[in-house]
This record gives C-alpha cells, sequence and structure tokens, in this order.
C-alpha cells in the first residue's frame, strides 16, 4: 500500500472526525432481523468460550465481533503467549475448551511453543490463533448440532430494554441494533488503517466513503416458558463479552471504573477516593523478525514525541535478546543457549519473529480525565454517548491513535533507539538487523502492522446485586485472592485503626465468628492461605496480581513522568480463585450476563481475572448458566438470591458444568484447606 494513499485515507478520516458523534449517526431502519438464542457481543476469548459451550448444548448463537478474528488476546489483541501458572498448566486444571485449543496449537506446530518464547509454554502466531479457535466453534456447532452465526466487523449500537412490568421485576434486552461494516468498493481492505482511524466510522449508521454498512437487528427465539413466580422468563440471553464492557454502559447498569477507594476490603488501594480515569495500561502489539542484514530504518515523524518514554526498565531486562525472546512466537529453533539476568533463552536467529508487549515500550497508561480511555459515566454522558443513537463505542479516540503512535515508536526505539529513560546512558545499543512485519498475511494480518484491536487490560466492571453480606453490591475484592502479608508495617501505618482491625477480621476465613464474638482478638488472628471460597463458583483462575499502572501525569509520555504513586502496592502474587455467579449477573437487567473482564472486581482483583484461561472459564460459565436458565424458564439470579444458602437448581448448575469438564473449584478447594502456599 503506498504512503500517499494511506495519507489521503487518514485526511478524510481526520475530516469526519470533526462531526459531532450524536449527530453523525442518524437512526436508520434495519435492513434484516436475525434470530437466536444467545447472543454474545465480542469475539474474545471469553465470547468465542461462551460460543463454543453453548454450540455444544445445541443452542443458536450469534457471536458478534469489532474486528474480523475471533480470539482477541490469542488472535485480535496479538497476545499470542497464554499466561498460565505453573501448578494450573502441571496439573491442567482448565476449562475443557481451553484444554482443547492448547491440543489444537500443539497438534498444528508439533509444539506447544513454537516461538520457544521464555515468558510462557505457549507461543505461537496471533493468525494462527484466529485460524484454530474458529475451526473449534465450527466442530462444536457440528458436534452439538447448534447453529453459529459469525457477525465480524459488527458493533452493538442500540439496545431495545424494556421497562419493568413491576417494581419487583427487572428489564430484558427485547433486541440488539448492529452495523456491520465492509470495504466500499474500489477501498483499500478492512485492515489496512489503523482503529483509532475506523473507530468512529464503523459506529455510524451512514455509509462512508470508506465503509458500506448493513443494519442488524438481533432479537430472541420465542418461548412460552415462565418462572414459578408466573414471571415472563427470558427468551434469550445476551452476554457482554466485550473488552471494555460497552453493553454494561450502554445499557446503563452500575458499574466501577478505575481505582476504588482505599479500605478493609482493598487495604492496597492507591487512593482513598474514587480514580475512574486510572486503569491499567493498555497495548498495541506488533510482531518483528530478525533479519541476516541490517535493515534500513527511518525513524516515524512522531518518534522524538514518545522517545523519553522508552526503556528496559530494569537493568536484570537490559538485553535486546532477552526482550526479543520474551514473547517470540516463532523460531525454527537453531539459537545458541544463552542467558542474561539469571534468565535462560535461546539467542535469536535470522527468520525468528517476535511480538512486543513491554510496559514501558508500547503499554500506553493514561490516567487523567484528559486521556483516559475509557470514558466513563459522566463523560459518555457529556458526549451524547448515551443518547438514543449516540452511542460511539465508549472509547477516546485520541487516546487509541497516541497509542498506535506510541508502539511504531517502540519498535523504531529497539531497532535504532540509543536513550534509556530508567536506565540512564549507555544502556541501550541499536539492533538494526530486524525488521516491522505488515500485510493482511502479516502474523497481525493488518497493513500497518499493529495488532487490530489494543490488548486492554481492565474494563468497566459491573457492581452485582446486593446480596447476604453484600449490601451495597456483590464485589470480589483484593483480600479475597491476594498472598500479601497484611501484617508489613505499610498496612499498620497507612490504614486507620478501625480499618486495619476490619481488615484482619475479613482475613481470618472460618474463624471470623470468633472474632466477631469477641472470642478472638483480631492480633491473634493468622491470615488464611487461599482465596475466598464462594458457594455460588461456577468457574476458576489463577495468576498474580499483576499491574501495568496508570502514569501520574498527562500525557503519559511526558518527560520525567512516573506511575501513579502507590499504584503497584497492589501487585503480589495470589491463590488460586474461583469466579462466583453473582459476580456475572448485572443489575437492572434479567437476561444479560457478563464475562471476561467486565465482572464485579475492584480495580486490584481485576488486576489477577483478565488472563487466558480466567477468560475462557467466565465465557463456559456464562454460556451454561444461560443455557440451564433457558432449560429450566428461570433467571439466573434466582440461583443465587437465597445464598449463603445453597438451592438445588444452583447446585445442578455446577453439577452441570463439572459434567462438562468446566471446574468450578480447584482441587481440594474448602474453608478448612488451608494447604496452598505451594500452588504457584
Amino acid at each position: 500500500m503506498h504512503r500517499s494513499l494511506i495519507n489521503l485515507i487518514l485526511s478524510l478520516t481526520l475530516l469526519e472526525s470533526a462531526i459531532p458523534a450524536a449527530l453523525a449517526t442518524p437512526q436508520r431502519a434495519p435492513d434484516k432481523d436475525v434470530t437466536c438464542e444467545i447472543l454474545v457481543v465480542g469475539g474474545g476469548l471469553a465470547g468465542a468460550a461462551a460460543a463454543y459451550e453453548s454450540l455444544l448444548a445445541g443452542r443458536t448463537v450469534c457471536l458478534t465481533e469489532i474486528t474480523d478474528w475471533v480470539g482477541g488476546q490469542i488472535s485480535s489483541q496479538g497476545v499470542s503467549a497464554l499466561d498460565e501458572r505453573g501448578t494450573q498448566r502441571e496439573r491442567l486444571v482448565y476449562p475443557r475448551g481451553y484444554l482443547k485449543l492448547r491440543e489444537r496449537i500443539s497438534s498444528y506446530y508439533g509444539t506447544l511453543n513454537p516461538g520457544k518464547c521464555w515468558v510462557s509454554e505457549v507461543c505461537f502466531i496471533p493468525r494462527d490463533g484466529n485460524k484454530l479457535l474458529f475451526s473449534m466453534l465450527k466442530d462444536a456447532a457440528a458436534q452439538g448440532k447448534g447453529t453459529l452465526k459469525w457477525f465480524p466487523n459488527t458493533v452493538i449500537k442500540e439496545l431495545e430494554i424494556t421497562p419493568p412490568l413491576t417494581g419487583e421485576v427487572g428489564q430484558q434486552i427485547q433486541s440488539a441494533i448492529a452495523i456491520q461494516h465492509r470495504q466500499a468498493p474500489g477501498t483499500p481492505p478492512v485492515n489496512t488503517e489503523p482503529l483509532s482511524q475506523t473507530i468512529e466510522d464503523s459506529y455510524r449508521y451512514e455509509n462512508s466513503p470508506r465503509f458500506e454498512k448493513q443494519i442488524i437487528r438481533f432479537v430472541h427465539l420465542k418461548s412460552a416458558k415462565t418462572t414459578q413466580q408466573t414471571q415472563p422468563a427470558p427468551d434469550w440471553y445476551v452476554v457482554d463479552a466485550t473488552e471494555t464492557g460497552e453493553l454494561i454502559a450502554l445499557a446503563d447498569v452500575p458499574y466501577r471504573l478505575g481505582v476504588d477507594p482505599r479500605s478493609a476490603f482493598n487495604p492496597s488501594s492507591s487512593s482513598t477516593t474514587d480514580n475512574p480515569y486510572c486503569t491499567q495500561g493498555f497495548t498495541y502489539t506488533f510482531a518483528m523478525q530478525a533479519t541476516s542484514f541490517p535493515r534500513i530504518n527511518t525513524a516515524p515523524m512522531f518518534y522524538f514525541k514518545y522517545a523519553p518514554y522508552y526503556s528496559y526498565e530494569l537493568k536484570r531486562l537490559a538485553s535486546f535478546p532477552l526482550v526479543f525472546t520474551y514473547r517470540r512466537i516463532w523460531s525454527d529453533g537453531t539459537g545458541n543457549p544463552d542467558k542474561f539476568g539469571g534468565l535462560e533463552f535461546t539467542s535469536p536467529v535470522p527468520g525468528d519473529i517476535s511480538m512486543q508487549n513491554w510496559t514501558w515500550g508500547n503499554d500506553y497508561r493514561p490516567g487523567t480525565s484528559a486521556d483516559n480511555l475509557i470514558l466513563d459515566r459522566e463523560q459518555l454522558q457529556s458526549t451524547g454517548q448515551l443518547t438514543p443513537g449516540g452511542w460511539m463505542g465508549g472509547l477516546r479516540t485520541d487516546s487509541l491513535r497516541d497509542a498506535e503512535q506510541i508502539a511504531q515508536g517502540y519498535f523504531y526505539w529497539l531497532v535504532a533507539g540509543k536513550t534509556d529513560s530508567q536506565l540512564g546512558p549507555d544502556v541501550k545499543k541499536p539492533q538494526p538487523n530486524n525488521r516491522y512485519l505488515t500485510g493482511l498475511d502479516s502474523p497481525m494480518g493488518t497493513v500497518h502492522g499493529l495488532s487490530k484491536y489494543p490488548y486492554i487490560r481492565e474494563a468497566r466492571r459491573i457492581i452485582g446485586r446486593p446480596s447476604y453480606g453484600y449490601s451495597d453490591g456483590f464485589t470480589i475484592s483484593e483480600i479475597d485472592i491476594s498472598r500479601h502479608n497484611y501484617r508489613d508495617d505499610y498496612y499498620k501505618k497507612t490504614l486507620p485503626p478501625d480499618i486495619y482491625s476490619r481488615l484482619w477480621t475479613f482475613l481470618a476465613g472460618w474463624e471470623t465468628p470468633a472474632v466477631l464474638s469477641g472470642k478472638l482478638s483480631p492480633d491473634q488472628v493468622k491470615s488464611r492461605s487461599r482465596s475466598r471460597i464462594y458457594p455460588d463458583s461456577v468457574g476458576i483462575g489463577h495468576y498474580a496480581i499483576d499491574f501495568h499502572p496508570c502514569m501520574a501525569m498527562t500525557p503519559p509520555e511526558l518527560p520525567g513522568n512516573k506511575d501513579f504513586p502507590g499504584e503497584r502496592q497492589g501487585a503480589s502474587a495470589a491463590y488460586p480463585f474461583e469466579i462466583p455467579l453473582r459476580a456475572m449477573i448485572p443489575q437492572k437487567i434479567d437476561n444479560m450476563l457478563v464475562a471476561g473482564k467486565t465482572i464485579a472486581t475492584s480495580h486490584i482483583a481485576a488486576a489477577a481475572y483478565r488472563v487466558h484461561s480466567y477468560e475462557w472459564s467466565a465465557g463456559a460459565a456464562a454460556a451454561t448458566t444461560a443455557d440451564f436458565a433457558l432449560k429450566q424458564g428461570i433467571m439466573p439470579y434466582q440461583l443465587v438470591d437465597k445464598l449463603p444458602q445453597r438451592g438445588l437448581q444452583l447446585e445442578a448448575l455446577q453439577r452441570q458444568l463439572e459434567e462438562n469438564d468446566n471446574p468450578t473449584a480447584f482441587p481440594g478447594a474448602s474453608i478448612f484447606n488451608e494447604n496452598w502456599d505451594n500452588w504457584r
């Protein structure tokens, strides 16, 4: 693609973006209706898992995705290095679909790790992740006699939500209006331009010089089932598996965004008040290839804007071969054994391909109201996105553009840079024997070379419904999963005495009643050495509470900028944890479930509930719950409204998950089992 043509397209896009969002998208009648029993919005790993299990259950599934690839992290976001913990991987305690995906990767390449990366035991090419996962969905449809209706390049624009019938009955989504786009005749193919240049166009009803649009209305397949309370049971379910929580914002259900106030539940929080603008950094990944001869690389015109940001970050990581092989996704295996900073790897050789995802490299970490990526409710209202027909995806386009630029600049820094923002002079050396991979047949499948969508680490997070012990709405908190030593002086000095005492009351585990009755002093409590056990668990996950913090000042690349103070305090190892059904049920709407990064967690807990196998487990749980609810003629909230006492139907749902090889707990999980120190 000639640079002049791309520049012309970018100029047209900038002109289009000057049109106010609400005025640029007049409502248009749907071109067709599409029926389904389960509508899954978002084709990432959670969405793919939801579709997979629904198809095995014989359901008619509509699956929409903003890009044209299924798989999210492993494909369109380019993070094709599976984040796994050692003990869970050794024992293969994963959902059946995730295990099947690992088997497909191994069979396709002859190994789980064709890249011989050292961050994971499973590193592969994103383009292949899409291909392998989509073949799994087709096989699941054939095996379960389900029907898959796949809608790539499709976004949800509006929801039709019924008003509550009585004061006790919730609302339901009756239909969803979507916009599907394809390239207009005589224009460059989709994936020529980066997302920042196309996202606003994709949410407008009208055709454009770039795209032709089809307006689709998703509706349910009719059924006559009712609940025992004679309330109308849903005819279908809608699963929000989007990367940023689009549907929960569009439906305007209660949710949180960013940092939670410091409390006994989240004692490591970086703020005493809400901070919705500080979410984890997001990343446009790209692929680069080692070459036999030096390449001539030209600095992008915006490079010097971002150059003060780039760094290897730590001296023990300040090695180009180490960084290249960190997430190497393809290698012929002829590299020699190498070692740096105590880490072992094989040296890169010509032809090796590396995917880049680096905190002080292509991470973009805005953290103020002037540059935050995911708009909060107040910002959505002020931009007209919560008015009928005004929804434009809920993201700040300028931040997407800046993230794309910082990623492309990072490649130039890797191959030609001579400065390091954190480690000083004489650390960074040029590495000219590398090239940036572009093209529709490249690992990322884009002309520009960046991932089709950024890797999103944190989304809008629902506030679950009020339940036993959670009068303000259910939420998974830091102390429910963290391995932190809360006797550390930091907590004694930082937390007020009453909050510190409450913290240890909550950490007492099964001894909590003794603390509350005064039989045991908080100072005598030995912190439990496991995560919280949930009676309504429908899935599992295990990963560290891992932070890529927002930056303190705007713009993020400002010379001398630092992490937002205190954000890394919450980082720690975590115990194997569970996914309670309550975390997946939003308030107000009875036929919507959430999966992936949008479940009810705190900011700190969300840093662990975001990796590949967890997303699959959450998606599988959402699909199984929807299928179960349709069969039983009930609503998901009715399965958990009598907790802590488990009803027969909740037990039946959990049994169905377990029988389908979708674990709801780790082996040996019990409130009396405190022996989890060996799970790494």
